[in-house]
């Protein structure tokens, strides 16, 4: 079907009031972007952070009339008077498949491809990973995922042991072993990666070999490759935690971290991490190392 949609921009406070007024007034949607282009790095957690700037849009059917939503918006006293907004039609679409067609394999590299569901991998006998965009952080696509999995793809992994600490979609995890690790062990605080990480692995038949656990509940294991791809606060004030996972001689990855925060992270390793040359990508970079101690 056909639909209108509305746009305003207002201030980071009433960016949700904004959306639930949209809500009241019978928008069957409402999605918040970036006004300014400026980047949310780090919200804490349970946040749902807006920017400085957001834009709030609201979906309507195409038939909706738009006066009377309008009339309303006029009444609210945190947006600018005269009231500034834009309205568009939208027209008639397969919503599901267009949005489907905009996920395409990713090539990481060394034969490593992530894979959605509906495609065919462009190279049956690589080390395909079958995973679909969804809610868990972590499909691929994001230059941190991709940071770890480049990386990935480049070790020998044959019959080594791996942690995937702070696992999403499980990602990291199931890709180590389709490049021919032998375990991994999965930590999250939320329980929705974790059912996530499990469905994923099964789709990619290695939930043999990959077993996940909240972090209380996680196993004392001492493994050759820690993967962790979170971000720069917790990978600092965790590092004990993410250390005693690692045996000395074996390699950490870690990721989510920006540019200006890597000599903080590294410092928090160091010494016991000795740490290869940072790699980078836009804003974000890739840390990894050898326990030497």
């Amino acid at each position: 079907m056909p639909w209108i949609q509305i746009t305003l921009t207002t201030k980071q406070d009433y960016g949700r009031q904004l959306g639930d007024i949209l809500m009241a007034n019978k928008a069957q949607a409402v999605t918040y972007r970036d006004a300014k282009d400026a980047p949310i790095f780090e919200p804490a957690p349970g946040e749902v952070p807006l920017w400085e700037l957001t834009q709030v849009t609201g979906l309507y059917p195409a038939e909706t009339d738009m006066a009377p939503i309008i009339k309303n918006l006029q009444k609210v006293s945190f947006l600018t008077k005269p009231l500034r907004y834009k309205t568009d039609q939208l027209e008639d679409k397969d919503w599901e498949r267009e949005w489907m067609d905009n996920f395409k394999p990713i090539d990481f590299g060394n034969n490593l491809w992530v894979v959605p569901s509906w495609h065919q991998p462009p190279v049956a006998d690589a080390a395909n990973i079958l995973l679909d965009p969804g809610m868990a952080f972590g499909t691929g696509t994001h230059p941190t995922t991709a940071l770890c999995l480049e990386w990935l793809a480049e070790q020998d992994l044959a019959g080594k042991s791996t942690v995937d600490f702070g696992c999403g979609s499980g990602i990291l995890g199931i890709a180590a072993l389709k490049l021919g690790a032998a375990s991994c062990v999965g930590t999250d605080i939320d329980q929705q990666a974790l059912k996530a990480t499990l469905e994923n692995a099964e789709l990619n038949a290695v939930a043999e070999q990959f077993s996940v656990y909240l972090p209380e509940n996680a196993p004392n294991v001492v493994v050759d490759v820690v993967v962790a791809n979170i971000l720069a606060g917790p990978l600092q004030e965790l590092a004990p935690v993410i250390l005693s996972y690692l045996k000395v001689g074996g390699s950490i990855a870690m990721s989510g971290i920006l540019l200006r925060q890597a000599e903080d992270v590294m410092a928090a390793y160091r010494p016991i991490i000795e740490f290869a040359p940072v790699r980078e990508s836009g804003d974000w970079c890739f840390l990894h190392g050898t326990r030497v101690a």
